[in-house]
């Protein structure tokens, strides 16, 4: 999400920060730049109107035009409005119990997707959790949504394969005889989705509302729709007392500007985006790390979670030791790569990183990427215990059997040993000033 918009907006801060004197007339010509750059990225006309009145009127001003830097305060005053435009969202708290989360919204937003996402979260905080398909119009939510709870520890289903031909207040009222009986902390109450929005849907979605009492009633929106998922939004606040919002599918737009204008037109909080359709892949919504990512500053922190997650402090501990030692071998080499792959492959760890547009652009100049990544592993693997671990074994004739072993040329093979030659000279340096010791941070 937001990759073009980043790339252009990043492009035109450039612009500002290289400027030794900045003027009006340079400020100007900036933000009509930044808001054709929003209006492209489908944020709606009236935002961009005034997201661009209201910086104009800050970046104009004397303090800034006659600051030390000032490309770097019109960025942060862009950045300022840009996280008062997204608006600071709240995580679900569960302070009662049980706790009641109905999710609603149009028919292949994903919805049923989302309800197994919740779960697998609320899970990993040792939460008792009843899922249940108020979807009578489609039996194949039943099941996805059967499937996916199989899947996450501490979660009953409702209904069960048993319970047939129930209407949705018989299925509400077995959720909520579930929950009391199973002691559990959340309920997720999946619902049916039509292609659009009628009043026999709105009808049964207030039915399903009021039978179960819901304390959070959160929209499932596919950013893909465009302007219409601002549309959908009002539609459905009109009927709900909508609490918040989920936005699916932001891995496959490279706009994204719906995100922008959401809260502004809606007033509701946007909790979460979905990023794929794995269980994990749902992220919480926060302004001050997409307005940095925006303007290429990068989402450190995000990178830095993202690798606790698949980094154990053992392991970091150990990376490090090796590193201080200068012992580092293929299998070493191996396992790092793969260990990127888990956290999304190259292309999501340089979005995560400041300047990700000028490290994109060198490592497209080396001819660095996600499947190279992955014809580097094969290459390794096909390296026998010795070579991995003294890589100066590998002449001619042992390159030349590796390259036919892991479908490769022996190009890519020399390739590779070049990459790994320059990344010990690398580790030497990183030895020399003492940053080692970096690599422990993530484990702790």
């Amino acid at each position: 999400m937001f990759a073009s918009l980043s790339s252009r907006i990043s492009d035109i801060f450039e612009k500002l920060r290289k400027s030794g004197i900045l003027k009006e007339s340079n400020v100007d010509e900036a933000l009509r730049e930044i808001r054709i750059a929003l209006l492209e990225a489908d944020v709606s006309l009236d935002v961009a109107r005034k997201f661009i009145a209201e910086v104009r009127e800050k970046a104009i001003g004397q303090n800034v035009i006659k600051s030390i830097s000032p490309g770097q305060m019109v960025t942060k005053i862009v950045h300022d409005h840009l996280v008062e435009l997204l608006g600071k969202s709240r995580p679900i708290e569960i302070n009662k119990k049980p706790y009641k989360i109905m999710l609603i919204g149009l028919q292949g937003a994903g919805k049923t997707t989302t309800v197994g996402k919740l779960a697998k979260i609320f899970s990993k905080k040792n939460k008792k959790i009843v899922t249940a398909s108020a979807d009578i119009h489609r039996p194949a939510a039943l099941e996805q949504l059967r499937v996916l709870s199989k899947k996450i520890n501490g979660t009953t289903f409702i209904p069960s394969e048993a319970e047939t031909d129930l209407s949705c207040a018989q299925i509400c009222k077995l959720a909520l005889k579930a929950i009391e009986n199973e002691g559990a902390d959340v309920l997720i109450m999946d619902t049916a989705g039509r292609l659009h929005i009628d009043q026999v849907k709105m009808s049964e979605l207030q039915e399903i509302h009021k039978i179960i009492n819901s304390d959070e009633i959160i929209l499932v929106v596919d950013i893909m729709t465009g302007q219409d998922a601002l549309n959908i939004a009002n539609k459905f606040s009109e009927a709900l007392p909508i609490s918040g919002i989920i936005l699916t599918r932001v891995d496959g737009d490279a706009r994204g500007g719906v995100a922008l204008s959401m809260r502004a037109i809606t007033g509701c909080e946007i909790k979460f985006l979905c990023t794929g359709e794995q269980l994990d892949d749902i992220e919480f919504f926060d302004a001050e790390r997409i307005a940095s990512k925006l303007l290429g500053m990068g989402d450190i922190v995000s990178l830095v979670e993202k690798a606790k997650e698949n980094f154990s402090k053992e392991e970091a501990e150990e990376t490090a030791k090796k590193l201080q030692e200068g012992i580092f071998t293929f299998d070493d080499w191996a396992a790092q790569m793969e260990k990127m792959s888990k956290l999304g492959g190259l292309k999501t760890i340089l979005e995560m990183l400041p300047q990700s547009k000028q490290l994109q652009g060198l490592m497209d100049a080396h001819g660095i990427s996600d499947k190279t990544v992955v014809k580097n592993i094969a290459i390794v693997k096909s390296m026998t215990n010795k070579e991995k671990r003294n890589y100066k074994l590998l002449n001619g004739s042992r390159r030349k059997r590796i390259a036919a072993g892991s479908g490769t040329t022996i190009q890519e093979v020399n390739k590779l040993i070049k990459q790994y030659e320059s990344a010990l000279d690398l580790f030497k340096k990183i030895r020399k000033n003492g940053m080692g010791k970096m690599m422990t941070m993530i484990g702790r």
